[in-house]
């Protein structure tokens, strides 16, 4: 073996995560670099959703890497709770995303039309319900709502037992964890990569960055690109309640312990130190809408998070052609994505290549020359 390890990965997170653990599954020696428990990390802005619904207009490749993702769920979730015994409470029973007022509901109409009319997207059974359709599944819903989407597909989990579970697994598996560990510097020197840290160096036949926003930083290291658009998102919980979203939206869910989760603001700022109050009043009041007795709740907490967004909002997958052996991976849906990024992306890192398919709609080099703003889309 050449290095310290078959695999170092740089960033602990979700993503990250994942694809350690999917490594370690297949017997690979693997070191995970990661900051600090006190590290800002983009998942803070997490809303857990396992998500299919309205992603890939633009990119039906995306749509199509989504399904495969959601329906591998079960048997990752499966996988997790055999090794580790931690249940993330997966909820996979489809998902809404409500309109209020008829010109919302004939603006979704029409997105919904362009998502099916997209040349080579994934057959993903999106389909608009009326008002009356969805208050059979929503008895709760408020008079303003007019309707909306439904995917079947669509779900969502317990994202920080999510996280827990892979972590724990990992550590079954051997994966070394080294946390406090940012990397500064990589270089490949006699066939295998040097990542400097500030409490020493990690050699390692491959190298995976999946350390999110910062990738933008480390990939110029080893000839690779990641054109990253962060933005920032706050989220508002309230206090426990009876259960009554057996559905999740793009914008409120139902935790499995029983608190409500409110968030689909995205703002083009980078500062997460203060909370938009205006942002929190708009969001609260469209909950409010949309689900009348969320009234008689309380707020018990409420934050900001950077969220990890490459510019287009698109995921990037590359390998290095320079430095043999590096990859990158980068997507907002670190959610919804990790079961490929668990079977599928770990199992092509250990292979040592990428699937061309995957690569060929997923490579930076769609940036080249392009100054694409982000407009995917963002649950």
């Amino acid at each position: 073996m050449i290095g310290d390890y078959d695999v170092a990965i740089v960033g602990g997170g979700l993503l990250g995560s994942a694809i350690a653990w999917g490594l370690g599954r297949l017997g690979q020696s693997v070191a995970v670099l990661d900051e600090g428990d006190i590290a800002k990390r983009a998942s803070r802005a997490n809303f857990a959703l396992v998500w299919v619904q309205s992603k890939g207009l633009g990119m039906p490749a995306y749509t199509g890497w989504t399904v495969r993702a959601s329906k591998a769920w079960p048997t990752l979730n499966a996988e997790l709770k055999e090794q580790t015994g931690l249940d993330v409470a997966l909820q996979q029973n489809g998902g809404f995303h409500l309109t209020l007022g008829e010109v919302e509901y004939a603006q979704r109409t029409e997105l919904v039309a362009r998502m099916h009319n997209q040349v080579g997207a994934a057959d993903y059974r999106m389909e608009m319900l009326t008002a009356a359709e969805v208050k059979k599944m929503l008895p709760l819903i408020g008079p303003e709502v007019s309707g909306g989407s439904f995917c079947p597909f669509d779900g969502h989990v317990n994202s920080l037992r999510t996280f827990r579970a892979f972590h724990t697994a990992m550590k079954q598996l051997g994966v070394d964890y080294f946390p406090e560990q940012p990397v500064s510097s990589i270089a490949r020197e006699g066939g295998e990569f040097r990542l400097a840290t500030a409490r020493g160096e990690i050699r390692a036949a491959k190298v995976v960055l999946a350390a999110g926003n910062a990738n933008q930083t480390l990939a110029p290291m080893v000839g690779l690109s990641a054109p990253m658009g962060p933005t920032r998102g706050q989220i508002v919980v309230t206090e426990r309640t009876m259960p009554f979203l057996p559905h999740p939206l793009t914008t409120i869910r139902q935790t499995d312990e029983g608190t409500v989760m409110i968030g689909d603001s995205k703002e083009d700022e980078l500062d997460d130190r203060v909370l938009n109050q205006p942002i929190n009043a708009v969001m609260a009041d469209r909950a409010l809408r949309m689900f009348p007795h969320l009234a008689r709740l309380n707020v018990v907490r409420s934050w900001s998070g950077i969220r990890v967004m490459p510019r287009d909002g698109f995921p990037v997958y590359d390998q290095s052609e320079t430095h043999p052996g590096a990859f990158v991976a980068c997507c907002h849906s670190g959610v919804t994505l990790a079961s490929n990024h668990a079977f599928d992306i770990a199992g092509m890192i250990a292979r040592g290549a990428l699937e061309s398919e995957l690569v060929g709609a997923f490579s930076a080099r769609r940036f080249d020359g392009d100054a694409t703003p982000n407009g995917s889309g963002y649950y």
